[in-house]
């Protein structure tokens, strides 16, 4: 369950970064009130573990 939920933050967090290099617009901080405001501060945190959690090679048998 964890690893779904990595990926998903870190799908997130390639829309986002691909969002921002094509039209320069940065939706977590649009919907979250700018990159400085605390939960998209929280966001950001979130989808950079999650694409730390996602370099580690899956666990064979589970």
């Amino acid at each position: 369950m964890l690893d779904v939920i990595a990926l998903i933050l870190t799908v997130i967090g390639g829309i986002n970064w691909g969002l921002i290099g094509i039209f320069q617009f940065d939706l977590v901080a649009w919907l979250f009130g700018g990159q400085g405001a605390v939960l998209s501060r929280i966001i950001y945190t979130l989808v950079g573990i999650a694409a730390v959690w996602c370099i580690s090679p899956p666990v064979q048998g589970q």
